[in-house]
């Protein structure tokens, strides 16, 4: 993320905290209760970003694991591009033979 995007969202959550506590105060809110129903929104807002954010990284679901996914898959790629047909055939009977293996020791 860029310096700019940080200031942009700084500022975007800046500004929606002001216009929902303009927004209460024009629905009949005293400034005091306005003001606190905008900051219980603001942090229910950060809480909820924050789970996501646990959840993201429980789940390896973020830019550095993809990344490193897409890495591995591109060296594996290139390390199958770089083997012989004899290699191939070499490595197509190992898999098999693990599969064969695998399914004799499953009992389902």
């Amino acid at each position: 993320m860029r310096r700019i995007d940080v200031i942009g969202i700084g500022l975007g959550v800046f500004i929606t905290g002001g216009v929902l506590y303009i927004g209460f105060r024009a629905v009949g809110f005293d400034g005091l209760s306005a003001g606190v129903w905008s900051q219980v929104i603001f942090v229910a807002g950060l809480l909820a970003w924050v789970f996501s954010y646990l959840f993201r990284v429980v789940t390896s679901n973020m830019t550095y694991g993809q990344q490193l996914r897409d890495y591995e898959d591109a060296v594996l790629q290139k390390r199958l591009e770089e083997m012989t047909p004899e290699q191939l055939a070499e490595l197509q009977a190992e898999i098999e033979a693990e599969k064969a293996a695998e399914n004799e020791t499953d009992p389902s």
